[in-house]
């Protein structure tokens, strides 16, 4: 059997001289790679006798070319000069193309590239079979398949002395991206010479997928610790033996430390020597979830709940854990936002003119800028929560929670759990795992306890406790929690009678009142009817789809001569019956109550106006000497408490000295 360079130098070579000749092939022996190669040449009618590059890209063009193919180079290099250096001194060259066939790096011998130059083989040239016959490169590109041209296998003359191995180099898609290219003499023909260059090939091919890999590693953990960064739950990483090597910002902020404070700490200290957490990953390598643990800051002690899971290697060996650390109130405020717990009233949506409502809104917002207790004082139907939500949406603790509970609607046995919690157990019916009280969830916001007066006297010293401390305890439970709350009370009864009744507690009673606002009744301001009746008429009218355009001016009267005890809460359920029905676009008397219209018929109209005035003047000046007796009790209160120091009385009282010495000159109390 011959030899390779035997085959090429006898029978190809007079095939190409016939096929060159003749068009056709005659009997002669060549590969079916090669046929196919020449026949495409003849057809588009390469001249057989030449073989110089006459296709070259402009250097703009080949600029453009090496920036695109920029990432297949940077791979290939180091792979073309390790071929290199195998062949190195033998007169080979180390070619790379694009997927066309343009050479864009070329690897060699100075005199074999000398000699490629007078074929214009080199960079920017286009190395087809329509540019130069067939070779190695050229056929690549049309079968996509490794293959080695040697001698008269080329189609062109001036390649006869060459020898040239490709293969081509596929993208992780399987799109073919270039071709890798060892060409040199002929008499260096070897067929190991092509298997170098496949194993190239598939080198760089390989590169390619591990460079893949390791973008998508990259990629994954650039995302893992973005996540870990901006988390809003505290996360701490540690090894075997519990010893922290990683946590996040929030931890930071929660133990407001620097991380490499933190670093290198037993995560059992850090969540609480007492914790169980900690050890159920550590002794036990289980998981557990939503543990409430206290942790000691520089700020204080931190009310958090809890998480954590083990880490296993592929091996599933334990290798360290992971634990979750998020702050009550974070949590708390969530549940809050959920649940309701947010005011949605402001001072605006206060309707009403008259001097009263707005001396009353010019007060309750000067409380509102200071962080003092505030009482409302007023009729049921008044609108005390409206006043309340409007002072928390006006102070500096807006943006926390309003919680607000009606003291005078929890069953007596059931008021110290919803203020402050339950631990699990704690008594039968108790809610798995204990719950937080009203307390705890209004932290950093506002408690508004509606009918204060009703709270009974046991429940009032642990409020009195929890309002002096700043901390609670839940029943059955031994943990202090911190807690920052304002209280806003209201109640329609006059708490200084209840005091002297014994049904309140003076030291609470000074205590919640603080700032004290009366809130006006309907009857106190009468000329605010109409226009709280307008408004209710198209605020709740629009809400359920309905239009008034007129109306009749004597409904107007028969409001205002109404007495009104349910006060705007009356107003408003009107409101409703008359919209429901009312069947056309005007409002009259007759869609007036019978209770309304049954008023005025009782009544004589003039002397009913005079009586009237007589009973509301009277009324007010009742309810301003009461206001008065109050305020003066209250001032020599806090002076004996203070023992006569005036600033701090002020100060408890959220006004000035000389608001202060005003009102004692007025009250005539000495100091």
């Amino acid at each position: 059997m011959p030899t390779r360079n035997q085959y090429v130098s006898h029978d190809v070579v007079s095939a190409w001289k016939y096929f060159i000749s003749h068009g056709q092939f005659g009997s002669h022996l060549i590969t079916p790679e090669v046929a196919r190669s020449w026949e495409r040449c003849y057809e588009v009618q390469v001249n057989p006798y030449d073989g110089t590059c006459k296709q070259l890209l402009q250097s703009d063009e080949f600029s453009d070319l090496l920036e695109e193919r920029k990432y297949l180079m940077d791979i290939a290099r180091p792979f073309m000069a390790k071929l290199y250096r195998f062949v190195q001194g033998s007169g080979f060259v180390v070619v790379l193309t694009d997927e066309r066939g343009y050479i864009i790096e070329v690897l060699g011998d100075s005199d074999t590239r000398e000699k490629a130059e007078d074929l214009n083989f080199i960079k920017r040239a286009s190395w087809t079979e329509e540019a130069v016959g067939t070779n190695a490169i050229g056929t690549a590109v049309v079968i996509k398949k490794p293959i080695q041209t040697t001698g008269a296998e080329h189609y062109c003359l001036k390649h006869h002395t060459w020898t040239c191995s490709a293969c081509p180099i596929f993208d992780l898609d399987g799109t073919m991206i270039g071709i890798l290219d060892l060409s040199g003499p002929l008499y260096e023909t070897h067929l190991h010479t092509l298997g170098m260059v496949v194993a190239a090939a598939e080198a760089i091919m390989d590169q390619m997928k591990v460079q893949k890999k390791n973008r998508e590693l990259t990629l994954a953990n650039t995302r893992l610790n973005d996540i870990f960064q901006t988390m809003s739950d505290g996360v701490m990483i540690f090894n075997e033996t519990g010893i922290v090597n990683q946590v996040n910002p929030v931890v930071e902020h929660i133990f407001g430390q620097p991380d490499y404070d933190l670093v290198d700490t037993a995560v059992q200290e850090l969540v609480g020597n007492k914790a169980p957490c900690a050890e159920q990953i550590l002794l036990k390598q289980k998981a557990y979830s939503d543990v409430e643990v206290l942790v000691d800051s520089r700020i204080g002690r931190i009310h958090c709940i809890s998480s954590g899971k083990p880490i296993f290697d592929d091996q599933g060996v334990f290798s360290g854990g992971v634990v979750l650390l998020r702050p009550m109130e974070k949590v708390q405020n969530l549940v809050n936002r959920f649940s309701g717990a947010h005011a949605l009233f402001h001072f605006k949506d206060i309707i009403g003119n008259s001097e009263e409502i707005q001396e009353t809104i010019r007060v309750a917002s000067l409380a509102a800028a200071s962080m003092s207790h505030v009482l409302l004082e007023g009729d049921s139907g008044t609108g005390k929560e409206v006043f309340a939500q409007a002072i928390h949406n006006r102070s500096l603790r807006r943006d926390g929670p309003f919680v607000a509970v009606n003291c005078g609607a929890i069953p007596r046995e059931l008021i110290g759990s919803e203020l402050f919690g339950y631990a699990d157990g704690a008594f039968t019916g108790a809610k798995r795992g204990g719950r937080p009280g009203k307390f705890e969830l209004a932290s950093g916001g506002t408690l508004f306890l509606d009918e204060i007066g009703d709270m009974p006297l046991e429940q009032q010293v642990a409020l009195l406790r929890v309002i002096q401390d700043k901390r609670v305890t839940r029943i059955g439970d031994e943990k202090v929690i911190p807690v920052d709350v304002r209280i806003i009370c209201a109640t329609n009864k006059h708490l200084q009678d209840e005091v002297e009744k014994g049904s309140f507690r003076q030291d609470l009673y000074y205590r919640l009142n603080v700032v004290s606002i009366e809130i006006p009744s309907l009857q106190n301001r009468r000329e605010d009817i109409p226009l709280l009746f307008k408004h209710l008429l198209h605020s709740i009218g629009h809400e359920w789809g309905r239009e008034f355009e007129h109306i009749d001016p004597e409904v107007f009267r028969y409001l205002q001569e109404y007495n009104w005890p349910g006060n705007v809460r009356e107003l408003q359920n009107i409101v409703e019956r008359i919209i429901s029905m009312a069947d056309g676009d005007t409002v009259c008397v007759k869609h007036l109550p019978t209770s309304i219209l049954d008023y005025n018929k009782h009544v004589s109209k003039p002397e009913h106006f005079l009586s009237q005035n007589i009973r509301v003047t009277n009324e007010r000046e009742k309810r301003k000497q009461l206001l008065a007796e109050s305020e003066s009790q209250k001032i020599m209160a806090l002076l004996a408490q203070f023992g006569g120091n005036v600033s701090q009385v002020a100060r408890e009282m959220g006004v000035s000295r000389n608001t202060l010495y005003r009102k004692m000159h007025q009250y005539n109390i000495a100091n």
